[in-house]
């Protein structure tokens, strides 16, 4: 778990890295294309079988969309204008928003108490680090926190779906299947945009746009489905506020940033509600007064 997060965590910081040469569109999409390429190596070695029916690819068309093209475009974008550790942060809702989208969608998903205080620490958490000024002045920097917190609400969407639609297919197939359709979404949108990119980077920006391809992409979609397997999907939903920290660390050794004190404050609500949804600190704690 904490090497999916850091892996994740460093994500931001290679986007950063990679947006000081390329347009966000390209930057998706190349990345994109890059980890289906990787995976679908992975699937032709290990002979996975390669679904054949169109209603299969049409979920791996909604969930591209959601899981891939839409919050990796809006968290891209939003770099250009917010600090990586500020990303790292309110990224950190994702889980916050699965949660809730999975409430709404599935009958035994049910809001208990528990998770509805850990639903309401996330958004206050989350309105401390963006601030009241996202909603009453509308600059790049306050739209660019409004689009993460947009993203994450495209990845709790994509939780829903994947359990509703992707069930029963092995995860990289699925994973390899879903990056190809928001590869084939996001190359056209990037070409018509920003044109044909041009590819003579510096070394570190070519280096950055590899990891986001091949680590932070492929290798942390199967590394994820590794620790799921092990741990389970509740110890899962602890890597979004585990990265937060590794994103916030890089952006300030790497890019110097340094951020305001409210969004390690909403950061701090926001593990906090992360803590009561997940339950497991809570429970220690009882067990623990009632052996006193």
């Amino acid at each position: 778990m904490l090497l999916l997060a850091a892996i994740w965590g460093a994500s931001f910081l290679s986007t950063a890295l990679v947006l000081r040469e390329l347009g966000y569109l390209s930057t998706v999409a190349l990345r994109l294309f890059g980890a289906a390429v990787v995976l679908w190596a992975v699937v032709l070695i290990r002979g996975l079988p390669v679904p054949r029916d169109l209603r299969i690819w049409g979920a791996f068309a909604v969930m591209g969309l959601l899981n891939n093209a839409v919050p990796f475009t809006l968290i891209t974008w939003a770099q250009q204008h917010i600090p990586t550790g500020l990303t790292g942060i309110l990224n950190a809702s994702t889980a916050i928003f699965g949660v809730l989208m999975a409430a709404l969608v599935f009958a035994d998903e049910r809001l208990s108490r528990r998770k509805l205080t850990g639903i309401t620490l996330g958004f206050a958490g989350s309105a401390m680090v963006i601030g009241p000024s996202a909603l009453t002045q509308f600059d790049p920097t306050s739209l660019a926190q409004l689009a993460m917190l947009a993203s994450s609400v495209s990845y709790g969407l994509a939780g829903s779906w994947a359990r509703a639609r992707l069930g029963g297919l092995r995860p990289q197939v699925a994973a390899a299947g879903m990056l190809s359709m928001s590869t084939l979404m996001m190359i056209p949108v990037a070409l018509s945009i920003e044109g044909i990119p041009d590819l003579s980077l510096a070394a570190p920006s070519w280096m950055a746009l590899l990891y986001l391809s091949v680590f932070a992409t492929a290798g942390a979609y199967l590394l994820y489905y590794r620790v799921l397997a092990i741990a389970g999907a509740g110890n899962l939903m602890l890597v979004t506020p585990l990265l937060t920290p590794f994103a916030i660390l890089l952006g300030a050794l790497v890019l110097g940033e340094d951020l305001p004190p409210r969004a390690y404050a909403g950061f701090v609500l926001l593990a906090a509600g992360l803590l009561a949804i997940d339950g497991r600190v809570l429970r220690l704690a009882e067990r623990k007064r009632n052996r006193v």
